[in-house]
C-alpha cells in the first residue's frame, strides 16, 4: 500500500487550530463511497458529490465542531482537474484549515471486474466501452493522483481491509487504545498487505491430510486439537505471544494505531486459522482490543455458489471478528 503522507499524521495528528478537512477522490469504483462511510462512523461531516463551486461557500461558515470529509469524482458538477488544483491551492493558503487528498486508487483489470460484477454505468463511458472510459477516467486524474496525500491501493482490499487502513490515517480520537488485528492467510494468494509482524506456520502437522478434517477450518475444535497434538506447537505459540506481548506496548508508545499480525500456511484454512484464533484469544485476555479475520475464508464466502460438482461452501461465518 503506498501511503506518501508523513506517517507522524497518523491517527489525526493534525495542527488542533486548524479545522481538519479531507478531500476524498479516485477513479470511479475505487471505493470512494466506501471511504466517506468509514470517515463518517470516524466521526466526520460527510459530504458527496458536492459541486466544486459550492464548496468554499459551505467552508465560509464558522468552524465546525468535527472535522470534514469532502467526496469528488467526475460526477461532480464542474469537476475538472483545473478546478480541483484551484480548490487545493486556495485551501493550503488558508490557515483555518488542514487540508488532506486521499486518493484511492485501483488497478485497471479490477475496476472493470466490479463494474461487471455490478453491472453499473461507468460514469464516462457515453458511447465507449467501460474498459475505455476506465482508462480515460484514469489519465484525467493523474494529475491529482500525483498530488495526493493519502495514497491507497484499493485492488486487493475488502471493506474491512480499507477502513482499518483509512482508521490508521484518519482517526479523530488520538487517546485510542491501540488496535491489534490477528489475520490467518495463505501464501499460495499472497501475503497481506499492510501486516506488521508475519509468521509462518506452515512446519506444523497439517490437518489437510486427514480426510475427516480437510473440509474443516481452523476455528473448528478437532482441527485445533490437531494442529496443536504437533509437539512444536506450544513452543511456537509461546515464543511468538511473548514476542507479540513483549512488542505491543512499545507499539502503543510509539504512538501506533494499530499493528497487524498475520499467520500464514499452505491454503489459508488450517493451521494459520488456528494460530490466529488462539493468538486473538491469548491477546484478549491480556487486556488488548483485537479483531480476528480470515482472508481465505472469507474469500470462499464470498465466492459465488458452487454448481454440481459435489462441493460445498463452509457453513461458518466470514470469520471477522472484535474481542477485548
Amino acid at each position: 500500500m503506498d501511503n506518501q503522507q508523513d506517517p507522524a499524521r497518523e491517527g489525526g495528528a493534525v495542527e488542533d487550530t486548524a479545522q481538519r478537512l479531507v478531500l476524498i477522490t479516485g477513479p470511479s469504483g475505487a471505493g470512494r463511497s466506501t471511504a466517506i462511510n468509514v470517515l463518517e462512523d470516524l466521526g466526520y461531516e460527510a459530504i458527496d458529490n458536492l459541486p466544486l463551486s459550492l464548496i468554499p461557500r459551505l467552508l465560509d461558515g464558522p468552524p465546525r465542531p468535527v472535522p470534514l470529509a469532502l467526496g469528488l469524482d467526475v460526477r461532480n458538477r464542474d469537476f475538472s482537474v483545473a478546478n480541483l488544483t484551484e480548490l487545493i491551492d486556495k485551501l493550503v493558503r488558508l490557515p483555518e484549515y488542514a487540508p488532506e487528498l486521499l486518493f484511492l486508487d485501483c488497478a485497471t483489470e479490477q475496476l472493470l471486474r466490479r463494474f461487471n460484477e455490478t453491472r453499473r454505468r461507468h460514469p464516462l463511458r457515453g458511447e465507449a466501452s467501460p474498459l475505455d472510459a476506465i482508462r480515460a477516467e484514469r489519465d484525467l486524474l493523474a494529475p491529482i493522483r500525483a498530488r495526493a496525500d493519502v495514497l491507497v491501493d484499493t485492488s486487493e482490499l475488502s471493506p474491512h481491509d480499507l477502513k482499518a487502513e483509512l482508521a490508521r490515517w484518519f482517526d479523530t480520537e488520538t487517546g485510542r487504545r491501540l488496535a491489534v488485528s490477528v489475520q490467518s492467510f495463505s501464501y499460495k494468494r499472497g501475503v497481506p498487505r499492510g501486516v506488521d509482524m508475519m509468521f509462518d506456520c506452515r512446519f506444523l502437522a497439517n490437518p489437510h491430510w486427514e480426510p475427516a478434517l480437510r473440509p474443516l477450518d481452523g476455528r473448528d475444535r478437532a482441527v485445533q486439537d490437531y494442529v496443536t497434538a504437533d509437539p512444536r506447537f506450544d513452543e511456537f505459540f509461546r515464543r511468538v505471544r511473548d514476542l507479540v506481548l513483549f512488542a505491543l506496548p512499545a507499539h502503543l508508545e510509539e504512538g501506533k494505531a494499530h499493528l497487524a499480525i498475520g499467520f500464514g500456511c499452505t491454503g489459508g484454512q488450517h493451521r494459520s486459522v488456528t494460530m490466529a484464533e488462539k493468538m486473538a484469544d491469548a491477546l484478549a485476555k491480556a487486556g488488548w482490543q483485537v479483531s480476528t479475520r480470515h482472508r481465505e475464508l472469507e474469500r470462499r464466502q464470498m465466492a459465488p455458489a458452487p454448481g454440481d460438482d459435489g462441493q460445498h461452501g463452509l457453513s461458518h461465518g466470514t470469520g471477522a471478528r472484535v474481542s477485548g
